[in-house]
Order: C-alpha cells, then sequence, then structure tokens
C-alpha cells in the first residue's frame, strides 16, 4: 500500500464550503482521461450528482467523522461525501487510472480529501483514520461482500456503513427468518448490526448500466448482540445452511453431536435453518463452542 496522496496542509473549510457542482461535468472527467470501466473490476460510474448527494446525506454523519470511501472512480460520491458534515474524506482505490483524474477533487478539498492507492480487501480502515469514522461506499459488487463481512467483524469500530450493493445481496442482509432470502449472511449481519434498507437505484442510473438493480443499505453496531464467537457462528451457519432443506438433525450432523446441540439450546431437531432466528444461531455457536474449543496458540520456544 502507498502512503496516501493528498494535497498540501490548509485550514479545512466549513463542509457547506464545498460545492460538488463547482468542478467539470463527471463525464467530461471521464472523456477528458479516458477512464472507461472495467468489467474486471466490477465498475459502474454513478454520475448524477443529485443520486451521489442523496446517499452522502442519507449517511447522516455527525460532525467530526471522517467518511472512508471504497472506489471512488471518477469522484461523484467523493464530491459529494466533501459537502458532509466529513471532516476528512479517505477514498481507496486501486486503479491507477483514476488518481490523476482526482486531481482536481483533492485541491478543492483544501485539504480534507486523500487517496489511498491500494485494494481494498488488504486495507484496514482503521489505520487510515481515528475514531470517529465512518465507511460510505458503492462497492464493487465483485468485492462487496467479503469486504462487508471484514468490516462487520469490527464493527463498533465505525459511526456507520452506507454501502450499495446489487438488490439481491441487499435483501439478504435484512431478510427474516422463514423467507428464501434468508441465510447465513442474513444472520452475521443482524448479529452485528441494525441493517435497513434506503432505497434503490435502477440500471440506467450507471454509466454502464449493470444487469441488475441497486440498493443503498445503512448499517449500524448493535447495541448488545448476542454473545456468540464468530468462527463459531460461521461454521454452525455454514452447516445449517449448507443443507437448508434439510432437518437441523441431519445439517447440523458435520460439526457432531446435532442431537444433543439442539437439545441444549431448545431448537426442535426436526426445525430447519430457515426458521431460526439470529438468537438461536448465536445459542446454537455458544453450545458448539463449548464442545470445540479454540486450539490455544503454541508457545515460543526460547
Amino acid at each position: 500500500m502507498t502512503d496516501p496522496i493528498s494535497a498540501p496542509a490548509a485550514p479545512a473549510p466549513t463542509p457547506a464550503a464545498f460545492d460538488p457542482h463547482a468542478l467539470p461535468p463527471l463525464r467530461d472527467v471521464i472523456a477528458r482521461f479516458g477512464l472507461e470501466a472495467r468489467k474486471s473490476l466490477g465498475q459502474n460510474f454513478l454520475l448524477d450528482l443529485n443520486l451521489t448527494g442523496r446517499i452522502a446525506r442519507s449517511a447522516n454523519l455527525p460532525a467530526g467523522t471522517t467518511a472512508i470511501e471504497v472506489g471512488p472512480g471518477p469522484g461523484g460520491l467523493t464530491r459529494a461525501l466533501l459537502a458532509t458534515n466529513a471532516v476528512k474524506v479517505i477514498a481507496i482505490e486501486r486503479d491507477r487510472r483514476f488518481i490523476e483524474a482526482l486531481a482536481d477533487v483533492i485541491e478543492a478539498s483544501q485539504g480534507r480529501l486523500s487517496i489511498v492507492e491500494a485494494d481494498a480487501l488488504t486495507v484496514d480502515p482503521e489505520e487510515l483514520a481515528p475514531a470517529p469514522r465512518a465507511i460510505v461506499a458503492n462497492l464493487p459488487y465483485n468485492v462487496a461482500t467479503p469486504l462487508l463481512l471484514g468490516w462487520l467483524a469490527r464493527i463498533e469500530a465505525y459511526v456507520s456503513l452506507t454501502l450499495m450493493f446489487q438488490k439481491e445481496v441487499a435483501d439478504r442482509l435484512v431478510a427474516k427468518p422463514g423467507s428464501k432470502a434468508y441465510g447465513r449472511l442474513s444472520v452475521i449481519t443482524q448479529w452485528r448490526s441494525d441493517a435497513r434498507v434506503l432505497f434503490n437505484l435502477p440500471p440506467r442510473a450507471f454509466t454502464p448500466p449493470p444487469k441488475v438493480e441497486s440498493t443503498v443499505v445503512h448499517l449500524t453496531p448493535r447495541a448488545n448482540p448476542e454473545p456468540a464467537d464468530w468462527r463459531a457462528l460461521e461454521q454452525v451457519t455454514a452447516a445449517a445452511f449448507g443443507q437448508r432443506r434439510k432437518m437441523l438433525r441431519q445439517s447440523l450432523k458435520s460439526l457432531g453431536s446435532a442431537e444433543a446441540l439442539l437439545e441444549e439450546t431448545g431448537i426442535a431437531p426436526t426445525a430447519r435453518a430457515e426458521e431460526i432466528d439470529v438468537a438461536g444461531f448465536a445459542a446454537l455457536a455458544r453450545a458448539f463452542r463449548t464442545r470445540h474449543p479454540l486450539e490455544a496458540p503454541p508457545e515460543n520456544s526460547a
């Protein structure tokens, strides 16, 4: 990871001083720098500043928060974030073509915008900015889920996550027990956060238009999550939803002592994964961890 590229230090203006419309239109920026979207990087540009402004405002960032963006591209959402209460915006971009294209935005930000050239999958946002921090991003769909899971593991370190996903993934994040969309991602997301859908965006809002509808989701740390071990919950949900049509007494056999786990947690052996709520899965994870403690790391030899 390279060092952040930022403008020379200058007194930070009040957020209202930044006008997203004062810079060249995004289509002109794309044409000037030859910034065609690359499918391999999951790039679909959102060029309507009214829409990027809506996303940025929906994050409802408290004053003094640093906003961390992933994949700024030509900078539509970046501009919108600079017009919010964010004291600073840090954009993580792996495509070097956009570094030069964002130079005008960096200069206009008067020290509030920094670009980190890196793959977001390898970056720890907590190392980029002190608290309070929030992530606001139009995520590349090909890495959206692994990015989210990494942030959920430490979601207490963030004020919030305001993220755009393809609608199918967003539906899974907020799905309730009993629905077809309810699965492992639903359980882990709702265990660690309060997630709610804000609004949808049609394919025509993007350049080039994707084949799917997109959805903006707002996630905040859950105040009192059910006690459970992350790895144990992953193992339990993987087993349960890996054979979601089977009864739990069958699907949990790979964990060993399936009947005992269900008896300990008071869950019917004939229940199926999609019927069990987050509290139920957390209870199963606790019972599983009790029976299968994590191995202690080996002691360093002298």
